[in-house]
């Protein structure tokens, strides 16, 4: 015998309910185990992979890496928040975006303004990875273009910088001020900006001194004549427990210092970023060679590899509990808010405004404010987020389908006896329902699209491999984590179309009769 609809309404609600607890727990999960991030650009992956296998041997558990939690700021307050560990970074990028000051000059002194946040600086890798900015070898030839200076003198010039670079307090404005630059840069991805200069969409972009791509592309990287970068020396900022805490994966850390030379690391960023290799390869194989990147020829995978690779189940995994259990929850909520604000006209616009006003927020500036928040990354503030963002299609659509409920047929329900909740679930619901599904159906599609954004805060799903293709530049990579997101959204179109048309088949029969 079919259970009835109340109790499979309640059988469904209870299952939400479970993913949303199952999903809360595992973001908080792995407290024993190392946690190791990076930012989202080639060198930082590599370099938590790098961290992460030195340490394995030494642990318990594997250790889990956080990759490409984006820029400084989220992944800086990842760490501070204890959600990881530690993380690879560079002594300019701590002393005037960390410590908001000069450059220190010993790391002594670094560890004495970080000590009182509980964080410390350690393990210099060997080489420095400083900021630039670098012209077509051709132009620099034609224009005379050797210094910072040199560029400054050719105000026509169109600079492209990357968002964070334009922000950074070592970054544009700064330099600007230095070098009396006239120039207003277009901000942009790093990894899309080579494609840009090499494209002449622009004409000077910032780099990373170890970044393949300079020589590949034939840039010419401009002298720093007056002196505005400090130098960026790659060291390990963790955690202050963290050496008590796991003592012999610490110890192991430490055999990196000084193992990693420049011309090691553009070779390993070379194999990413050139050659598509992975970066738990390149780790591997640098761990395992000569300390030389070794093995510099390998087969560049194709579209299909990258398409049906072997994270695609898992990732797909990822997304649809992402999105499943976000709008689950926003039904859970706005649908009964909505009933709830529905006959109280102000409370009702109050209430929606603020609904509204959530979704103005930027997807990226809500993730970075909710890891301060709640002390963790991963799915927890990324279901959080998506469940913000579902509530008001479903809180609106609902208010406008119980809106649209003709008056005649209200007072119909209460001519027959009804009471207030027995017309609601009865007359009410069952009437607003087409509008309301349409309500879910939008909240759906905006969460697909919107949890590729969770990548970036170590949530999985599909924007893993859009977060690291931007990073790499990869447009295949990029397409293999777009396509299966494009795909997951019409099937979710294909489910919902069915779901209406049953409904609509439902409509034309005969009615039930009401109870007396």
């Amino acid at each position: 015998m079919p259970l009835p609809r109340h109790r499979m309404l309640r059988a469904a609600l209870l299952f939400l309910a479970m993913a949303w607890l199952g999903a809360v727990a595992s973001a908080q999960s792995g407290d024993g185990a190392l946690r190791v991030g990076s930012k989202r650009f080639t060198e930082s992956y590599i370099l938590a992979e790098l961290l992460a296998q030195t340490a394995a041997p030494h642990t318990a558990s594997p250790p889990v890496v956080r990759q490409g939690l984006g820029n400084t700021a989220i992944v800086y307050e990842a760490l501070r928040s204890g959600a990881i560990d530690l993380y690879a970074e560079y002594t300019g990028t701590i002393a005037l975006e960390i410590l908001k000051g000069s450059p220190a000059e010993t790391r002594e002194a670094m560890n004495a303004a970080l000590a009182p946040m509980g964080l410390g600086v350690a393990i210099p890798l060997g080489f420095n990875d400083g900021y630039a900015l670098a012209v077509r070898a051709a132009d620099a030839e034609r224009l005379g273009l050797r210094t910072l200076s040199d560029l400054a003198k050719h105000p026509e010039l169109r600079l492209g910088l990357s968002n964070e670079f334009i922000g950074r307090a070592d970054g544009w404005k700064g330099l600007a001020a230095r070098y009396g630059f006239k120039q207003v840069p277009t901000g942009l991805d790093h990894g899309l900006a080579y494609e840009a200069v090499a494209a002449k969409q622009i004409d000077a972009i910032d780099i990373y001194t170890t970044d393949a791509k300079i020589e590949h592309l034939g840039l010419r990287v401009l002298e720093d004549d007056r002196k505005y970068f400090p130098r960026y020396d790659a060291v390990v900022l963790y955690r202050l427990d963290l050496p008590a805490r796991l003592p012999k994966a610490w110890a192991a850390l430490q055999m990196l210092e000084g193992r990693i030379d420049e011309h090691a690391m553009i070779a390993m960023n070379a194999r990413a970023e050139l050659q598509s290799v992975p970066f738990d390869a390149i780790a591997r194989d640098f761990l395992a060679g000569t300390g030389k990147g070794a093995k510099t020829q390998e087969p560049r995978r194709g579209f299909t590899a990258k398409l049906f690779g072997p994270d695609l189940w898992q990732l797909a995994r990822q997304h649809l509990v992402l999105v499943a259990v976000s709008v689950g929850v926003a039904i859970l909520i706005g649908v009964p808010l909505a009933i709830l604000v529905f006959p109280h006209v102000r409370l009702r616009a109050l209430v929606l405004g603020f609904a509204s006003l959530l979704q103005t927020v930027p997807s990226l500036a809500l993730l970075a404010v909710l890891i301060s928040m709640l002390g963790a990354i991963g799915a927890l503030p990324a279901l959080i987020a998506l469940t913000l963002y579902s509530l008001l299609p479903i809180m609106r659509n609902t208010v406008t389908g119980l809106a649209e409920v003709p008056n005649g047929l209200r007072l119909a329900g209460t001519a027959l006896g009804m009471t207030p909740p027995q017309s609601l679930r009865l007359v009410l619901l069952p009437l607003a329902l087409p509008t309301l599904l349409a309500g879910v159906r939008t909240a759906t599609a905006i969460a697909i699209g919107t949890a590729t954004i969770a990548a970036f805060i170590g949530a999985g799903g599909f924007g893993e491999r859009i977060v690291t293709g931007l990073a790499l530049n990869d447009r295949e990579l990029l397409l293999a984590g777009a396509l299966p997101a494009a795909a997951l959204a019409l099937l979710s179109e294909g489910i919902f179309e069915l779901v209406e048309m049953l409904m609509r088949r439902r409509r034309r029969a005969p009615p039930p009769s009401l109870p007396p």
